[in-house]
């Protein structure tokens, strides 16, 4: 039985054509370090990178291509954000629908002396803009928003965020995971001061590489959170204060970057545009087969109005780990269940401590899986009624 990947919003599968490629031709032909060397193989690495840095900054349509951070993922980028800018006095405003990425580094900087509050949000997560005011402090610092939730795929409304963050002189801070590659993300129309993203979701490519794009205005008040060596000013015990030596010490996952860069190239010949209006098509064609079953009850947004195609299900009758573990055993369909790294989330719509099946959808998803999928919990629901 041939596997239903419906997981997407953990890591997409399959990766982008071309991916594998890249990477086995790295490890085969290129396999040096970046900025360490001085022939041949070494300067087309760093050509590499550097056309990776070009894509990613018109991609979030960012300052310059050297404001482009690699990381490891986007919890690594998280870190390095919050822990170079926040200081013991710092309040900070958060969503409701934030990842343990963000919820876990800011409850860590509790211990420091820094404090956070929830911004309000409505039924399906978003966030209310017109009752932000009031959570406001003298000590307020800054917002950190996810750009759409992991857990029921609504999205947030950016662009009226990053204008009261302006008004009110507090950094943007923004985690596109579920949006990055899917979504077009301006950070000039967003007044966005970050960017977090990580490359092995929508952006198609493989695990172990995400990275931030950042103002030179940020990055002037954050501090290094790693330092070491860059393959500049190696004379020196001081890291550099230029972009982007001053965030990325050490060697580089470039093998993965090889990958990424492949994989961005094929979202841009494809069209973010025609990605999403396929993610969101099947995603209304789950929804509309899902909603005419009696048994299970859908969370978040039933419309396709500012949301993603992440989808999930709490199933009122069965438990939701069970249904999980049946899918897959009968028919093969790969979900995820629980509380999917977003407890925050899962309080806010009721879902806490039970969780969810969350079914996550990719461009390469077909209509005929959609229907196979819904057939599948039809069935494991007759079965309760029988």
């Amino acid at each position: 039985m041939k596997r239903i990947y419906m997981d997407n919003g953990a890591t997409s599968y399959p990766k982008a054509p071309g991916v594998a490629d890249a990477m086995s031709r790295f490890i085969t032909d290129v396999g040096c370090n970046v900025g360490r060397g001085a022939y041949a193989e070494a300067f087309e690495a760093q050509r590499l990178i550097w056309e990776l840095r070009e894509m990613l900054c018109g991609l979030f349509d960012g300052p310059d291509p050297k404001n482009v951070i690699f990381t490891m993922n986007i919890t690594q980028s998280m870190n390095m954000l919050l822990k170079g800018v926040l200081k013991s006095g710092d309040h900070v405003l958060i969503s409701p629908m934030e990842h343990n990425a963000v919820l876990r580094p800011i409850h860590q900087l509790t211990a420091e002396g820094i404090s956070y509050d929830l911004l309000p949000a409505d039924s399906v997560g978003r966030l209310v803009t017109t009752e932000f005011e009031s959570y406001i402090k003298p000590n307020t610092k800054a917002i950190i928003c996810t750009h759409a939730s992991n857990v029921c795929g609504t999205i947030n409304p950016l662009e009226k965020v990053g204008e009261f963050a302006k008004a009110n002189k507090l950094w943007f801070i923004v985690d596109a995971a579920q949006t990055a590659g899917v979504i077009p993300i301006s950070m000039k129309n967003i007044q966005a001061d970050a960017i977090a993203f990580t490359g092995h979701k929508g952006l198609l490519g493989p695990q172990g590489v995400g990275g931030f794009v950042l103002t030179q205005q940020l990055s002037d008040e954050m501090t290094s959170l790693i330092t070491g060596g860059t393959g500049s000013h190696s004379e020196s015990e001081i890291q550099p204060e230029f972009l982007p030596d001053k965030f990325e010490s050490g060697t580089p996952n470039t093998v993965g970057l090889y990958g990424l860069h492949a994989a961005i190239k094929y979202v841009l010949s494809e069209g973010m545009d025609q990605i999403f209006a396929h993610e969101l098509s099947v995603t209304e064609r789950f929804i509309s087969g899902i909603q005419k079953l009696d048994g299970v009850r859908l969370i978040g947004e039933p419309t396709m109005e500012n949301r993603t195609a992440v989808v999930s299900l709490d199933f009122e009758k069965l438990d939701n780990a069970e249904v999980s573990y049946l899918l897959e055993k009968h028919y093969a369909i790969a979900t995820r269940v629980g509380m999917h790294c977003a407890p925050l989330a899962h309080k806010h719509l009721n879902t806490f401590p039970k969780g969810t099946v969350r079914f996550s959808f990719s461009y390469f998803n077909t209509n005929e899986e959609i229907d196979q999928a819904i057939e599948a919990v039809q069935t494991l629901l007759n079965e309760v009624e029988e």
